[in-house]
């Protein structure tokens, strides 16, 4: 974890041999003192981009009118962003200006709560100006001045404060809370893709549970779809803490069961693949409900999605909380695999084979018998073989 910040300090150190300051900020800080994975490291600086790119020969324009250059060190990108302070925001989400300063501190205290207002020196040094430690170890989520203010700046903060509560098992102090309900509607003025962002992240947290009652408290009827208030409290009570973000967008949208399901997951501008992904699940999960895994359903279904869906019941019957989830993947992992075939492309004829033996043009019979075929192979009703899937067919399964 320290050695990307060991990685990053002889660009520090060509910064200020240039006479600027640099300085490690905003998450990596805060995740370094909580011990937390740590995969990339920013660094603000006093130098203007102009100035950090008369330093350094490879550099990236990645967010100039930011401030931000990505520096290329020894393999390795740095973004590295000046020191700045922003205007008066427009529609809730974006400074009108944003006006270069030499201030570490003014560059602090325009960031959005406490715990990501500190900066590292690079002997690891802790600036605090605005209480961020404190806010760590009292587990706390305070927001830099006034709650208000910083969520008038950019709404997404609401979104963000209950993220981090989910990621970090944090309380929101009564101030934070109290404007977020006050300011909860701001919502409305965000772009979906950013709040979809903050989701995905909020139910991949350990304490997801927490996040969705606050959810359900104040943001519910800002969100695109889902998260209805009633939905929450079905789910509060199941073991969520395991489910990944996918298993959780899967439960929400069966225990929510709305008339549309498509449409439901396509107003969270989520990406067609995952859209596809979830209905699969859970067109499946019906049937998990309805019944125990039979070797057709599994093979249809396929090992990922199964897993999938199988996380998600276990949850659903609360059946045994505390089970090992590397037995429930073992067992249907073996089931599947288990299976005669797991693919089509395993089957050993083709439309071309049902041709050639039966001498009829071609038709959306070909596939129906196939698929039919292909039931009878995982069923275990015929071998697959060439010979013996003809001689199952001649012998009239499809009369």
């Amino acid at each position: 974890m320290k050695q990307l910040f060991e990685k990053a300090i002889p660009l520090i150190e060509r910064i200020e041999n240039h006479g600027f300051e640099a300085f490690f900020v905003g998450g990596c800080v805060r995740d370094w003192l909580l011990d937390r994975p740590i995969h990339d490291v920013d660094i603000a600086t006093s130098a203007t981009p102009e100035e950090i790119k008369a330093i350094f020969r490879a550099t990236v324009d990645i967010g100039i009118e930011h401030g931000t250059i990505l520096v290329i060190e020894n393999g390795t990108g740095f973004e590295v962003t000046t020191y700045r302070a922003e205007s008066d925001y427009i529609d809730f989400r974006r400074p009108s200006s944003v006006e270069f300063i030499r201030s570490l501190h003014e560059d602090l205290k325009r960031r959005d709560f406490t715990m990501n207002a500190m900066a590292m020196d690079k002997s690891m040094n802790i600036i605090d100006p605005f209480h961020g430690k404190k806010a760590l170890m009292e587990k706390r989520i305070v927001t830099v001045g006034e709650p208000a203010e910083r969520f008038n700046e950019d709404a997404l903060r609401l979104m963000r404060a209950v993220r981090f509560v989910s990621q970090l098992g944090f309380l929101l102090n009564l101030e934070t809370e109290k404007a977020i309900a006050t300011y909860a509607p701001l919502l409305n003025k965000i772009a979906i893709e950013r709040i979809t962002a903050e989701m995905i992240k909020l139910l991949d947290g350990d304490y997801k549970i927490e996040a969705l009652k606050l959810i359900d408290r104040h943001l519910s009827a800002y969100l695109p779809s889902l998260f209805q208030r009633k939905t929450i409290h079905s789910i509060l009570t199941l073991p969520l803490q395991h489910l990944s973000e996918v298993e959780m967008w899967l439960l929400i949208l069966h225990k929510e069961n709305p008339a549309d399901p498509k449409d439901a997951l396509k107003r969270w501008r989520l990406p067609t693949k995952k859209i596809n992904y979830l209905l699969h699940c859970l067109a499946n999960l019906q049937k998990r409900l309805e019944a125990e895994w039979a070797p057709y359903t599994l093979y249809r279904a396929g090992l990922t999605a199964a897993l999938t869906v199988e996380k998600v019941y276990t949850a659903l019957i609360k059946k045994d909380e505390h089970q090992d989830e590397h037995q429930i993947e073992a067992q249907l992992t073996k089931a599947f695999d288990e299976l005669l075939i797991t693919s089509k492309s395993e089957l050993a004829i083709t439309g071309k084979d049902l041709l050639e033996w039966t001498n009829k043009p071609a038709g959306p019979w070909v596939s129906a018998e196939l698929e039919s075929i292909e039931r009878a192979v995982v069923s275990n009703e015929v071998k697959n073989e060439k010979q013996a899937i003809r001689r199952w067919r001649e012998n009239g399964a499809f009369d």
